[in-house]
């Protein structure tokens, strides 16, 4: 009879299962490869246990349905992105921490946006990134080294496979060192000569939170992505904030792009100051980014 488990570990061939009462090592079966399919971090499994001798093992059998999936790291089933962006040092990119929520917008993964090193500026940047991203996600503004800080993520935590992403160097490993309350977790230093992390994750992980149900993963990647392939009109849907006008039906001409249409209903929110006008121009920073490729 088969069990039921989630990978939370692959090393070099081997898969680690865990059922909820063991964590067993596994192979994959060749049809897997044969299908070119290959089990991820975060896959929900059936396994085939193996008792040899002393040993439990097993075979992975079949690989369940998967809610999504990434390719750089290898990771499934994700529920939720902490997305972690510094304050400073290095000095916040919304441009950058924009393309992390499009990605997670578009496979339907909740958001929280967790600021880090509130304690190396003034309120009037805190001020800022709460005046752009407040009225579409959940904000946190913490020093990932105080404990009492990386605690209030937790509430965001319980029943859901959560990543943390974002750029290197903003405190992901410390926050997750934190939270897991294990020092084995490596935290890399800032180099002085760019102010970017030294990255020091080297593989792929999901790790049960002891003091809740909850699961985190651990993985290098999540630390950038190219704008995906979709059709410029797509890319509205992918902006809350502006979606709740452009899908509103309101603009003057149907294919309307929100970018210099006459009766648009976008533009007029932004000059209602109903819509951010930093998350505007983000919008038509990507759109045309979007437009560029389209022509090559």
């Amino acid at each position: 009879m088969d069990n039921e488990g989630t990978i939370v570990r692959g090393v070099g061939g081997f898969y680690y299962v865990d059922t909820g009462e063991h964590t067993v090592e596994c192979r994959a079966r060749g049809i897997f490869r044969k299908e070119n399919i290959k089990p991820c971090v975060g896959d929900e499994v059936s396994i085939e246990l193996v008792q040899d001798s002393d040993t439990l093992s097993g075979v992975i059998t079949e690989i369940h349905e998967r809610k999504n999936n990434f390719t750089r790291p290898p990771v499934s089933n994700v529920d939720q992105f902490i997305v972690v962006s510094a304050l400073a040092n290095p000095e916040p990119n919304y441009r950058v921490l924009d393309k992390f929520l499009i990605a997670a917008e578009m496979r339907n993964i909740d958001i929280v946006i967790c600021f880090t090193k509130k304690d190396l500026v003034g309120g009037g940047t805190i001020e800022r990134a709460r005046d752009v991203y407040s009225s579409v996600y959940p904000l946190l503004f913490m020093d990932a080294r105080d404990p009492e800080c990386v605690r209030d993520i937790m509430p965001y935590l319980f029943d859901k496979k959560s990543a943390l992403a974002g750029p290197s160097g903003v405190g992901k490993s410390t926050i997750l060192r934190t939270l897991r309350k294990d020092s084995s977790i490596q935290t890399g230093s800032v180099s002085e000569k760019n102010k970017r992390g030294r990255n020091t994750t080297r593989h792929v992980e999901l790790f049960k939170m002891t003091d809740f149900n909850g699961m985190i993963f651990d993985t290098p990647g999540f630390t950038s992505f190219d704008l995906p392939d979709i059709e410029p009109g797509e890319l509205a849907e992918y902006y809350p904030d502006i979606y709740r006008y452009a899908g509103s039906g309101k603009c003057r001409f149907n294919m309307c792009l929100h970018d210099r249409e006459p009766g648009c209903c976008v533009t007029e929110a932004v000059e209602r100051g109903d819509i951010n006008p930093y998350r505007y121009q983000s919008y038509i920073d990507e759109l045309h980014e979007l437009q560029q490729r389209k022509k090559y």
